[in-house]
């Protein structure tokens, strides 16, 4: 979803936020970059994750925007606000949220970046993590002492973390939230964001409810077997693999090809709409990544007790389904060549 190989760090700080201790220390300057070395292991450490993120958001007040605390602040810096007085007013807003008893201590790190790219524009962005949970690292010597243990932050996943991005305002967010589940302070608290609607979150969203009417609606309302379900999720799929916009009516035509099942998915695409408070236009671009990562959970597996896997990719017409007379359900599979 974005790339950062060409990103530069413009301003680095970190402050500690205590809240189980009670223990905060708000750090006396920004941190000096000594090398390029250093800020390759960074970007790492903190864009890195962000990669293979494909949800996206954007912030959000129940009554105006400019009531959004880290919208103010993230803009203030994008318009050249002083970073390090930014930094702790972000650190006091977090903590100021942080009320929860199962929310842990951690280390609040807030970087300044330029040239971060999506979809092949370079944006100015600001990053803001809060790490919980540190690695154990071994450290060598070369003297008598041996081996020494140390906590550290490596690039394992983000305990929390978003990304902001300064295009038009309200700005596009990325998000990470790997804490507690019983905590939404983090995406709903301090950040404060809804979905974008944009044509990544329609890609995924509507791929979601296709899956969702497919494995869960049809088989009540219709006779299919398994291997009916996974025809109809490998179409689903291959349409969007195969156009780079999506049309609604041309999708139904092509996937679903019966009028009762398109008559079906309309009231169903409706319903759950309405109920995931999500709006996915009639029209849009096909987000090529999301398809990728969509795809990995379109299961085109069929199961047979404990003995077979069958995986099937391509023409339904090529298994058939039947019964022995003693009960013993079998499919016959056609094919030309064997490898």
């Amino acid at each position: 979803m974005i790339e950062y190989n060409d990103a530069t760090i413009e301003n680095l700080i970190f402050h500690r936020i205590g809240i189980e201790s009670n223990i905060s220390f708000l750090s006396n300057a920004e941190y000096d970059l000594n090398g390029s070395e250093e800020e390759d292991v960074l970007k790492k450490v903190f864009l890195k994750p962000f990669v293979g993120n494909t949800t996206t958001y954007e912030f959000k007040h129940d009554i105006e925007l400019e009531l959004n605390t880290l919208f103010k602040l993230a803009r203030d810096i994008f318009n050249g606000g002083d970073f390090y007085e930014k930094s702790k007013d972000v650190h006091q807003h977090l903590k100021s949220v942080s009320k929860h008893p199962n929310i842990k201590d951690g280390d609040l790190f807030i970087v300044k970046y330029d040239d971060v790219t999506m979809g092949n524009k370079s944006h100015e962005a600001l990053g803001i993590y809060k790490v919980e949970n540190k690695e154990t690292f071994i450290e060598t010597k070369s003297d008598d002492t041996g081996l020494s243990f140390k906590k550290g932050i490596g690039t394992r996943r983000l305990d929390k973390a978003c990304l902001i991005l300064f295009n038009d305002e309200p700005y596009t967010v990325f998000v990470i939230d790997n804490g507690s589940t019983e905590t939404d302070y983090w995406i709903n608290d301090f950040i404060n964001v809804r979905y974008r609607n944009d044509y990544v979150n329609s890609t995924n969203q509507f791929l979601t409810l296709t899956k969702s009417f497919i494995t869960e609606q049809i088989p009540n309302e219709f006779e299919v077997n398994k291997a009916d379900q996974i025809d109809l999720l490998n179409r689903s799929v291959e349409y969007f693999k195969t156009h780079e916009t999506f049309e609604k009516e041309g999708f139904e035509k092509e996937v679903f090809q019966d009028n009762e099942v398109i008559g079906s998915f309309q009231k169903f695409n409706k319903t759950y709409t309405d109920d995931n408070d999500i709006n996915v236009s009639g029209n849009f671009e096909i987000s090529i990544q999301a398809v990728k990562k969509q795809a990995r959970v379109f299961k085109s597996i069929l199961k047979l007790d404990k003995n077979f896997h069958i995986y099937i990719h391509g023409d339904r017409n090529l298994i058939e389904q039947g019964e022995e007379k003693d009960g013993r359900k079998y499919y016959k599979i056609y094919y030309k060549d064997e490898s």
